[in-house]
């Protein structure tokens, strides 16, 4: 995995808007609804093909295909998971009340109207569908994973990037989707989840690849259990970042950034998990990169847990410098400060400029409007410049003595 020799890189966290056509077809495939395969295929491959290029214009170093041949994040590996039934109610993990949901009901219940009313305008109804593992769980997404991957090939070739990566979703995550009525312990159900998953890892890193691992579940899991005391998450997180650590078996670590996130809730957020509590666990998982929210008025102060915690020598950190939670576009020296911050405690060369979260929701329409997300990658990049400009520059006064 690069890193920043001569610059301060750039990246993101991976979903950029959709186009609004390749909504409906993609929410169509992963619901196992009718939709023309077809015509999907083109448009997916052309909605790539401009994503990247766009990618490219703003100036982002690693790129990759903007999450365009999916539904969303999370939703997509419902076609590639065998063992699962389903069933036409909504999941459960999303009625139920967070920390957050039950100090601020008024904030969420307005929420959810307006959210209801614009995911009416995309045709989408609301959650109704469930995925029950009844059986075995197997992985059965071989052509999917590989078209993932042909599209960014074709759509990355002759172009100049640094690099590209691939997200992938976690065993964790894929356990409070999906639930468990086969399995006789949730240990058991997760380690057949993460055999299963392996199998596209292992496609993306094979194919030459970075691979990215999406959790946000690893943090928000806090939240979600309004009872549950930071030493009974702090076990739920040992044993699902074993879990994923399994699944990355034979996957070599440098090949491996990891994310998660406080989802896309763009809400009051009081309870958030803090990295004081889970950054050392977070730093067990067999990654190089560690991807995480560092730029929203809730987390924007935690760079300084870095003074105090050694990141280990041969690890990165790409840290949130723009945020998808708030609509303003940072401006590019608010960008240069915060890359600056993390440089000044871990080393420039070991800090990647990257997005605090995805730019596209996981229901159709709840995603950041497009002419914001790419004001905000291009605000990510200007300051980067910027950054790169100040800390090659000090480093260079410092050499001539």
């Amino acid at each position: 995995m690069k890193t920043s020799q001569n610059r301060i890189l750039t990246t993101h966290t991976g979903s950029l808007p959709r186009p609004r056509e390749l909504l409906l077809p993609l929410h169509a495939r992963d619901s196992g609804e009718p939709y023309d395969a077809a015509k999907l295929e083109q448009q997916i491959a052309a909605a790539i093909e401009a994503v990247v290029s766009r990618q490219i214009a703003c100036g982002i170093d690693i790129v990759n295909d903007g999450e365009h041949g999916r539904a969303s994040f999370a939703t997509y590996a419902n076609t590639r998971i065998g063992g699962l039934e389903r069933e036409m109610h909504p999941p459960k993990h999303i009625a139920r009340p967070t920390r957050d949901s039950l100090e601020f009901p008024a904030v969420y219940e307005e929420m959810r109207k307006m959210f209801g009313a614009r995911r009416a305008l995309t045709g989408r109804p609301e959650d109704a569908v469930s995925l029950v593992c009844t059986g075995p769980i197997k992985y059965v997404g071989h052509d999917q994973v590989k078209a993932d991957i042909d599209y960014l090939k074709a759509a990355i070739k002759g172009r100049n990037v640094e690099e590209a990566f691939v997200t992938g979703i976690s065993p964790t995550n894929l356990e409070m989707y999906f639930e468990n009525r086969y399995y006789k312990t949730e240990e058991e159900y997760l380690y057949a989840l993460a055999d299963a998953m392996r199998e596209e890892y292992k496609a993306v890193v094979d194919a030459g690849f970075i691979l990215q691992i999406d959790d946000p579940r690893l943090i928000t899991h806090y939240n979600r259990i309004p009872d549950l005391s930071l030493e009974d998450n702090r076990k739920f997180m040992e044993l699902r970042v074993e879990v994923l650590n399994h699944s990355l078996q034979g996957i070599p670590e440098d090949r491996v950034r990891f994310h998660t996130c406080y989802s896309i809730n763009v809400a009051p957020r009081v309870h958030d998990l803090e990295l004081k509590h889970y950054a050392d666990l977070m730093l067990k998982v067999r990654a190089q990169a560690y991807s995480i929210e560092a730029a929203n008025p809730r987390h924007e102060h935690e760079w300084q847990i870095w003074k105090e915690m050694k990141l280990p020598d041969h690890k990165i950190l790409i840290p949130g410098v723009v945020s998808h939670c708030v609509y303003q576009v940072e401006h590019p020296e608010i960008v240069a400060e915060r890359i600056e911050k993390f440089a000044g405690v871990v080393g420039r060369e070991r800090v990647i400029a990257g997005t605090d979260c995805g730019f596209a929701s996981a229901r159709a329409g709840d995603e950041v409007h497009p002419d914001v997300a790419w004001a905000k990658l291009k605000a990510l990049t200007q300051g980067a410049e910027i950054a790169s400009s100040r800390l090659w520059q000090k480093a260079a006064r410092r050499a001539a003595g």
